[in-house]
């Protein structure tokens, strides 16, 4: 499909957004794919295996650095999870168009409230996790995933840090490992479907090792404040795609 030096450098530079933002990057390796020739379907499924190797290299880094919340990251994975399967039901049912458009308003919201949300800790004040909170960051981010088949990276962390209460630097590492796992479950599932091109994967996945560690490597020597301003600018950039592309199937 494409050389490997060409894979390396795509892979890299979609590896540097996944370990800095804690997201998986399937809304830029899908239509990428796509692009390049491979069909919706075999896209979607060649994302989430690419998503499952940068989110584990990005996860290592984070783990190595001390900013992983493991209890978090497991209980909202197991409201992820079988969200996800519901939404992959129900999206069958609903307008996909309607639900593209309601997502991008709702990235747009969030992205304000996480700009405008102060929630720094002070050196040394202890982690206060609201922990009643992670099972329904985990529903959404689950089936939201399953409805439009996208990462719930997205949300993971503006929702971890703005509900749960995680400083931004431990809510990129936590979504980081909590990608991980939604991924391998849904790599799993398009490989039992035959819709994931192997080769295409693994051409990408130096690149997207390589960037997911440095990705991972800069998120503290970015101030908070300025950190959720850029990630902020990367949701609207989704929420714009997505109503973009609602528009047009109206």
């Amino acid at each position: 499909m494409f050389n490997p030096a060409m894979a390396v450098l795509i892979g890299t530079l979609i590896g540097i957004i996944a370990g800095l933002f804690g997201v998986g990057g399937g809304f830029l390796i899908v239509p990428s794919l796509v692009f390049l020739g491979l069909p919706i379907h075999m896209a979607i499924g060649t994302s989430l295996a690419c998503i499952t190797i940068s989110s584990l290299s990005s996860a290592y880094a984070h783990i190595r650095a001390g900013r992983v919340l493991y209890r978090v990251a497991f209980l909202k994975e197991v409201f992820s999870i079988p969200a996800a399967v519901v939404g992959a039901y129900l999206s069958g049912m609903l307008n996909s168009n309607v639900l593209e458009a309601v997502f991008g308003l709702l990235l747009i919201y969030v992205a304000y409230v996480f700009v405008k949300r102060n929630n720094v800790r002070n050196h040394g004040e202890a982690l206060r996790i609201n922990y009643r909170k992670v099972p329904l960051i985990g529903a959404l981010s689950g089936l939201t995933s399953g409805l439009l088949g996208v990462s719930g990276g997205v949300l993971n962390v503006p929702l971890f840090h703005t509900l749960a209460g995680l400083p931004v630097n431990y809510a990129v590492g936590t979504s980081s490992l909590a990608l991980f796992f939604t991924a391998l479950v849904g790599t799993a599932t398009h490989i039992g479907l035959g819709q994931v091109d192997l080769q295409t994967a693994l051409l990408l996945s130096p690149g997207l090792i390589i960037g997911a560690a440095v990705g991972a490597r800069l998120v503290p020597k970015l101030h908070p404040r300025r950190f959720k301003i850029l990630f902020s600018v990367l949701l609207i950039l989704v929420a714009l795609r997505l109503l973009i592309r609602a528009l047009k199937g109206f």
